[in-house]
């Protein structure tokens, strides 16, 4: 069986090197207690040296707790994980794991056979989804962490399903916090391109993510979620670079998945909007030249702040504009009710507003 979601191409603000995702799972960011040893006298004895500090010799307390918790998701496309919620049976995992399947088959680690499992409800823009077993008897919940108390050094356990291969584990540690990254668009029903979702504060992290890994743990050593493995860093030259994934936060991830469970859809999103369509604009050497702006929506920011259908956005505070990727990683780093200045033309003259951005929609 192919995996879920292949090796998938991304871009990001704050990395220079292309991201790709791996339908990957990392599990927990924690801090490992050190182990120092203890000091060995030189031969003259008059100085000691500290031996290098250790982590534990072994993590296999922390997967023990969190293995029962991440699932196998296969759909007709492929396969995934997905980390439970509660004991009714809710599951979250990547929205590209879920993809167009409204019916899953999910199997946690002793189980001898698949449990059927159908779709809760998904939001793209944070590669979120739901999904509820039909039977949650003897699934186990999760125990999940505060993402925000992750920082980088902490070391961190990615549990899933990587190429089929259940309950794998891999290590490494928080390479990085709060890094906006875009993933790439896919493509949906009928061949129509679906947007590319940016996600906001991701957590980078060197504990390696491949394809069947998304959705499952990002844990720490105190065997808590702290983050939804989603994506794999890729080089200029079409190679995965190793060691440079990215996961969704654990806050964020609760957040999305109580609502979607709440009233199947997303309520508040958090996430900052200017109230227009927009679109990369292509120069006539089919060069990416700004983002165009298609429709505005009426008493919505950009219509409040003078922007109008066929303006072309090319600078957001100080940062350059030439696609929608760099729009997109903007506004993922800022907030409903902040200001941004935006430099736009039309007609060949160049205006410059400040828009006060609303709130992305949910779905």
């Amino acid at each position: 069986m192919k995996t879920t979601q292949r090796v998938r191409r991304a871009g990001m603000a704050t990395v220079a090197a292309l991201v790709i995702g791996g339908s990957g799972v990392a599990v927990g960011t924690a801090i490992a207690e050190p182990v120092t040893s203890a000091s060995s006298a030189t031969t003259n004895s008059t100085t000691a040296k500290t031996a290098p500090t250790t982590g534990p010799a072994s993590y296999a307390g922390v997967v023990k707790k969190v293995l029962p918790s991440v699932v196998l998701i296969r759909t007709a496309d492929g396969l995934g994980s997905g980390i439970v919620l509660d004991r009714k049976g809710n599951i979250v995992t990547n929205a590209h794991v879920a993809g167009d399947a409204t019916q899953f088959q999910v199997q946690a680690p002793g189980d001898t056979a698949p449990r059927s499992a159908r779709l809760v409800g998904a939001y793209a823009p944070d590669d979120l989804a739901v999904i509820r077993a039909d039977n949650p008897n003897g699934l186990q919940p999760a125990t999940f962490g505060d993402s925000d108390q992750a920082q980088a050094g902490d070391v961190v356990l990615a549990i899933g399903n990587p190429l089929g291969l259940s309950g794998s584990v891999t290590q490494g540690i928080v390479s990085a916090t709060d890094r906006a990254v875009t993933e790439p668009a896919t493509e949906g029903p009928g061949g129509q391109s679906k947007p590319a979702a940016t996600l906001p504060g991701a957590i980078q992290t060197s504990a390696p993510i491949n394809p069947g890994n998304s959705g499952g743990a990002l844990v720490s050593t105190s065997a808590q979620v702290i983050g939804i493995p989603t994506l794999a860093a890729g080089s200029s030259q079409g190679g995965q670079a190793q060691g440079i994934g990215f996961a969704i936060p654990s806050n964020l991830a609760r957040d999305i998945a109580t609502q979607i469970i709440d009233t199947g859809h997303v309520t508040n999103s958090h996430r900052a909007a200017i109230g227009a369509e927009v679109a990369t604009v292509l120069g006539a050497d089919g060069a990416s030249g700004g983002v165009g702006v298609v429709t505005v929506t009426d008493g919505g920011p950009a219509d409040r702040a003078g922007l109008r259908a066929g303006d072309v956005i090319t600078k957001a505070g100080d940062q350059p504009i030439s696609d929608l990727t760099g729009l997109s990683q903007v506004l993922a780093a800022a907030q409903p009710g902040d200001k941004l200045a935006l430099t736009a033309s039309r007609g060949g003259e160049e205006r410059n507003v400040q828009i006060t951005l609303g709130e992305l929609p949910g779905r």
